[in-house]
């Protein structure tokens, strides 16, 4: 059972908007889906598109985002919903038609397919109403703000989550949105992003959660364990009590994310869920990882993380944090493409990017924000359906660009290799991270990436640690299926290779001058 915890609202509640809008739904050419692509695991299963190619609407009332979802041919013919204005409960009636399924007081995405709902112009704010989706597949939603949902007083929405799923949902991504309450459970709320009930494949990006007593959850009980593969980056947790998010069984992959002002608990893997944890940003906080409130235990996997003014509590039967020193205690792979930014600059950079009206910026993986391209940018390249088998010999590689064009594909993959020193790990060259590495137990030995299948390589980038510049010597890189050698050289950086298929790509340190540090072995399709 989860212990009652007291919610501490560091800023006064914002006023009500309760005025109807009073816009006209508008039939539009077709037009191109949401700014950018989907990222995490809502790439997976298909991926995520929304209502790419399909009529867009503009509405400025929940009664006309209805008319717009029962006015398509079918449940699943696209739609993009441009919404802008305040919608509330005075605006927001039920509609009926063979194409959807709504009801008073809530944005209902019910048994539909195919839907971007997308703020735009002056912005988009549901007040006091919460999106609900249920039974429904391929959902973005993007740059709103939906603020002050309750489950109990007046008046009530959603069961008081400003976003909730449940019921067999797939593929949606949530991005630019910003997630507010005014209080805790005692004050009528319930959580901000909720999952429940079969929902898989969800990304939830640059986007602001705050002000509440739960931040989120994946599994309504320690019994329901049918939600999972759900990403988390980018985000800015700030001021809340627990859920950050609470997960109960499933993957979750949190990276990236600024969690300032938990005030009881964080992530709060429980019930048998993994948690990889990548470069995130802990701040003024309180037992941000861990299993709470349950003897059920859950998985983490943690790497490059910034622990800034965190208290953690003692251990106890049902209490058992991460910290006061976060170690792993897991391997959880990652199916798809990302790229890390460093965690020293995710409080910048998340404070530029994330939330509703902040123009779509993304960061470029150096902590830069950007105007995100029109399709997705990070794809896992699709492998050739034959494995090329060079010919080996040794070269010498011409000096290459400082960084490679195209996705690093080493994050998310697998590592291995010879006997590592004390305190470095085979995962610490494919992490992202220029502050960790690996070291061969001597001054030589080989170090690894590896692919569960056949993947295109035509490039690697060999970054050594702070400290340790120029060590390496001598090194031959060896197509690790078949032992080939693909090219040999000496010192560190870009290198390039015969253009290849394999499942494993081994970097071999011939020789070197003192102790070999490798922070990053980045791989590259070109």
């Amino acid at each position: 059972m989860k212990r009652p915890v007291a919610f501490r609202l560091h800023a006064a509640a914002a006023a009500m908007a309760l005025a109807a809008g009073t816009g006209v739904v508008l039939s539009m050419p077709q037009a191109s889906a949401a700014t950018g692509g989907a990222t995490g695991y809502a790439t997976q299963n298909g991926g995520t598109t929304g209502g790419a190619g399909g009529q867009t609407v503009r509405a400025t009332t929940g009664t006309q985002i209805h008319a717009a979802l029962c006015g398509r041919a079918t449940s699943s013919t696209p739609l993009i919903i441009q919404v802008e204005g305040t919608v509330n409960h005075a605006n927001t009636a039920k509609v009926s038609g063979t194409s959807c399924n709504t009801a008073d007081g809530v944005i209902e995405l019910k048994q539909i397919s195919n839907v971007t709902l997308v703020g735009v112009g002056a912005g988009a704010v549901f007040d006091q109403l919460g999106i609900h989706i249920r039974e429904s597949s391929n959902i973005i939603i993007q740059n709103v703000t939906v603020k002050n949902v309750k489950k109990s007083g007046s008046p009530i929405s959603n069961g008081g989550d400003a976003i909730g799923m449940e019921s067999g949902v797939r593929n949606v991504w949530v991005d630019h949105v910003t997630l507010e309450a005014s209080g805790g459970e005692s004050e009528g709320y319930d959580g901000l992003f909720d999952m429940k009930d079969d929902t898989k494949y969800v990304t939830l990006s640059y986007s602001i959660l705050r002000n509440s007593g739960r931040g989120g959850l994946v599994g309504s009980s320690e019994t329901e364990l049918s939600n999972g593969f759900i990403t988390y980056h980018h985000n800015l947790y700030d001021n809340i009590d627990s859920r950050a998010p609470l997960l109960r069984g499933g993957t979750a992959h949190m990276y990236n994310n600024h969690y300032r002002r938990i005030n009881e608990s964080g992530i709060n893997s429980r019930a048998g869920a993994h948690a990889k944890v990548d470069n995130n940003y802990f701040e003024d906080s309180k037992d941000v990882l861990g299993t709470f409130y349950t003897t059920a235990a859950g998985y983490w996997q943690v790497s490059g993380n910034v622990f800034d003014n965190v208290a953690w509590s003692a251990r106890t039967s049902d209490h058992n944090p991460a910290g006061p020193n976060p170690q792993s205690n897991a391997t959880i792979s990652i199916p798809y493409a990302f790229a890390l930014d460093s965690a020293g600059c995710v409080p910048d950079v998340v404070a530029r990017t994330a939330g509703a009206a902040k123009g779509l910026l993304v960061s470029d993986g150096s902590c830069t924000p950007q105007t995100p391209s029109p399709t997705p940018t990070q794809t896992t390249p699709t492998p050739s359906p034959t494995q090329t088998t060079p010919t080996p010999g040794p070269t010498t590689p011409t000096p290459g660009p400082t960084q490679p064009g195209g996705t690093n594909l080493s994050i998310g993959a697998g590592s291995d290799g010879s006997s590592k020193a004390d305190g470095t790990s085979y995962g610490n060259v494919r992490d992202g991270n220029l502050s960790t590495y690996w070291s061969p137990a001597g001054t030589t030995g080989s170090v690894s990436i590896k692919w569960a299948s056949a993947t295109t390589v035509s490039s690697l980038a060999i970054r050594e640690a702070a400290g340790a510049t120029g060590a390496i010597g001598s090194w031959k890189v060896l197509n690790g299926d078949t032992g080939a050698v693909l090219t040999s050289g000496s010192g560190a950086g870009v290198i390039t290779i015969p253009r290849t298929t394999l499942q494993k790509l081994t970097f071999q340190i011939v020789s070197s001058s003192g102790t070999p540090r490798v922070a990053e072995f980045e791989t590259y399709a070109g």
